[in-house]
């Protein structure tokens, strides 16, 4: 990413090389996790945990519309966002402390996220639930280790993608790194079938697009096989 004409000229030539349309994605969440920055001339973003506390539902609208527009002028249609981890510990080094959560509170989080998909939708652009079945309640970050929610983890961090799935709403959703031997003492959540077809597809009744967050995080790299752990995602 160099420029917005660069990104443009990509994704137009990226199009043209597949005989069907494909889906390019971002993680353009906005504040700190944004891909298209304002040094590479793209607009400035503001974070969840900004308008969660502003808790201003047409800002909310307008500032994801705001990214939704900027991502369909460049031929983008699929954004890695929002995210509706719940901040239960602010002191969470890749949720928390990066700004990605609107708040602690399921039912706000959900309010936020549906404007944010509705701005989106509004251009023509796809959304992604994240990240499930919940990363707001770790102490540690997905992308260098395991992390274990077990003793951390609550079950109302499951109530804005139940919310969201029954409003319809929910173009896809991407599973989590995380750990909870309450649930699957074998395998993180990408990797296991209790969490993925069990809660998300049996329990919550969702039966669209998953998508694994980053087979290459640490997480899964530091403790199986490659091949391994493409098998059981597959088969979760």
């Amino acid at each position: 990413i160099r420029s917005p004409q660069q990104v443009k000229n990509l994704v137009k030539q990226l199009q043209a090389a597949s005989k069907t349309r494909l889906f390019i994605a971002i993680d353009q969440e906005g504040g700190k996790i944004q891909r298209l920055k304002p040094k590479f001339g793209f607009p400035q973003t503001v974070s969840a945990q900004y308008l969660g506390k502003k808790d201003d539902l047409a800002l909310t609208y307008k500032h994801a519309a705001d990214i939704a527009k900027t991502l369909a002028n460049l031929g983008i249609n699929f954004n890695f966002a929002p995210v509706v981890d719940l901040n239960t510990n602010s002191n969470n080094p890749v949720i928390g402390k990066l700004e990605r959560s609107f708040s602690d509170n399921p039912n706000l989080v959900t309010d936020h996220a549906l404007q944010f998909i509705e701005a989106h939708h509004e251009y023509g652009v796809l959304c992604i639930l994240k990240h499930f079945p919940g990363h707001g309640s770790s102490t540690n970050d997905s992308h260098l280790g395991l992390v274990d929610v077990t003793n951390t983890w609550q079950e109302m961090e499951l109530e804005p993608y139940a919310n969201l799935i029954q409003a319809n709403k929910v173009d896809a959703i991407m599973t989590a790194h995380v750990f909870n031997r309450h649930y699957d003492p074998d395998y993180p959540a990408t990797l296991s079938s209790r969490i993925v077809t069990g809660i998300l597809r049996t329990d919550l009744k969702y039966d669209g697009v998953i998508v694994s967050d980053d087979m290459q995080m640490k997480a899964i790299t530091s403790h199986y096989r490659f091949e391994n752990a493409i098998q059981a995602t597959l088969e979760a």
